[in-house]
């Protein structure tokens, strides 16, 4: 007769580990034992006959050890393996130690771009070195960095070039630890293996955390999506010829000198009002999305007259000078030649677009707004002195914030906007004039639902919880009309509208760029 003990064929004996302090690795063990009795449970309720092991006398092998310097044979061989699966440290590039910068170089070796890195990645290559030649699925909990901004060109690219498969992803989710004050992450799942799955799952948290949407792809691409193998790496020209260019705002490197708060500007214009036209309102993201006065001294063609009768301002300049004639660059060291202006100007001189280069990812958009040449734009805000009304509808659809969302780096969690990744790769529509004058006009519609609130920032009118309800509705008829542009059918989900555009991409890149070479594997 067989028992309930028969059908239990799987014991804590047969899971390997590696971990590298010595209280964790007994946390592990006991975690194994526990989901041993609840599997035991499980099993016995099933089959109506209690199932127990104790008294326990078999443990599982929790090796003490650096994982990315052990070799993992050493503690399994790779040919008795049949799973990998793991929750590597969440450490992004800025976060390492020299040591863990150390671990990791010794597992990509010089990969080119490497440094971008996060520390979770060497987990993927270590296990794509051992499982090769072997039929090993593997996946790892990893923060969803893997798979957005410039990582994920460098990262993906040699893996697929190593004949790495996605088998199943779990898109991005909520990691919400039960420790106390322990930050949420935000998290993907990614299944993989140097083997091709039969059948391939994508699950998805867009509708519901707790209850993931699973659709089943004939392929899973980099970005987590329906698609090919394609990754975007930075771009110095446009991918669609029809937008117009977007440029970095100026820089000072001035040491500060150069840069007021609304007390010293006033105590300036009190000392000296001769100065007056030359000191400007200066905008990055942060004070461009919250209205945050600030200024600069601009002095460009400031009469020497001017400048040498306000000592609070021949004071300034001369710590300008100062400041970069002490740089270790050389290029700083040319500057101090010429300390009355910014070391970098880049300021437009006609109405532009200006975009941040952060905005927090609760916002449904990226605010951007029309600024007048008088605003300066520092290095945090991008400008576009060519953008049209139609331009701005585009940038603030939702069509293109699901594009901001997989492609575009992150600073911690906020959206970190780029000219080279996010911009000049995006792929833009090409619409007929109707289309184009129906995004001019609700382009409009946004612009004048914001006017309504003369006294808001935009920090106040895109929070999610304080978005006007006029706003909330240009918006919607803005993306309508941005949709109408790329297809008839309405998109359902973000996700469709990502596949879509990469597509689109794909139509305009790939004369340009070839897909990576990968090699092939057998499936399952």
């Amino acid at each position: 007769m067989i028992s309930v003990a028969d059908l239990s064929v799987v014991d804590v004996d047969q899971m390997y580990g590696i971990e590298i302090e010595e209280f964790p690795a007994r946390i592990a063990e006991t975690a194994l034992w526990l989901a041993d009795h609840q599997m035991n449970q499980r099993l016995g309720e099933a089959f109506g006959e209690v199932m127990q092991r104790l008294p326990l006398a078999k443990s599982p092998t929790i090796r003490r050890g650096n994982a990315l310097r052990t070799d993992w044979n050493e503690v399994l061989p790779a040919s008795e393996c049949s799973y990998v699966l793991g929750n590597p440290p969440f450490i992004g590039k800025k976060e390492q130690t020299p040591a863990q910068k150390t671990d990791l170089a010794g597992v990509i070796g010089k990969l080119s771009g490497g440094s971008v890195l996060d520390y979770v990645t060497g987990w993927y290559f270590k296990a794509a070195e051992y499982t090769a030649g072997h039929i090993i699925p593997c996946a790892f909990v990893s923060t969803n960095s893997i798979c957005q901004g410039e990582q994920a060109g460098v990262f993906w690219s040699e893996l697929l070039r190593r004949g790495v498969h996605i088998r199943f992803a779990h898109r991005t989710f909520n990691w919400r630890s039960e420790a106390k004050g322990a930050a949420h992450v935000h998290v993907v799942i990614v299944g993989f293996g140097l083997h091709a799955a039969p059948t391939l799952n994508l699950y998805d948290y867009d509708h519901d955390e707790n209850s993931p949407a699973v659709t089943h792809p004939k392929h899973i691409s980099p970005y987590l999506i329906e698609g090919s193998d394609t990754v975007l790496s930075n771009r110095t020209r446009l991918l669609s010829l029809n937008a117009p260019a977007l440029a970095f705002g100026s820089m000072p490197n001035d040491g500060g000198n150069l840069l007021l708060d609304q007390a010293k500007r006033d105590g300036l214009l009190a000392s000296c009002p001769e100065v007056a036209p030359y000191i400007r309102r200066i905008m990055g993201s942060v004070e461009f999305i919250n209205n945050i006065p600030r200024w600069c001294l601009w002095l460009v063609g400031a009469p020497p007259e001017v400048l040498r009768h306000s000592p609070e301002v021949v004071a300034r300049i001369e710590a300008v000078r100062s400041t970069r004639a002490a740089s270790s660059r050389q290029e700083t060291n040319h500057l101090a030649n010429t300390p009355t202006l910014f070391g970098e100007i880049r300021q437009p001189d006609r109405r532009y677009l200006g975009i941040p280069k952060t905005s927090s990812e609760r916002r449904r958009f990226i605010p951007m707004a029309f600024l007048e040449p008088e605003v300066v734009a520092s290095t945090e805000l991008f400008t576009c002195p060519d953008a049209t009304r139609y331009h701005f509808g585009i940038l603030s659809s939702t069509m293109h914030m699901a594009w901001v969302r997989t492609v575009c780096g992150r600073l911690k969690s906020d959206y970190r906007y780029s000219t080279s990744l996010v911009y000049n790769n995006f792929p833009w529509p090409d619409p007929t004039p109707e289309q184009r004058a129906a995004v001019e006009t609700k382009a409009q519609g946004v612009l004048d639902a914001r006017a309504e609130f003369p006294t808001s920032t935009l920090a106040d009118l895109y929070d999610p919880t304080a978005m006007p309800p006029p706003l909330v509705k240009a918006h919607a008829e803005l993306d309508a009309a941005v949709e109408k542009c790329y297809r008839k059918e309405k998109f359902t989900s973000d996700r469709e509208r990502v596949e879509f555009l990469f597509q689109r991409y794909e139509q305009l890149a790939t004369p340009l760029v070839p897909p990576p070479a990968r090699k092939r594997r057998p499936t399952d």
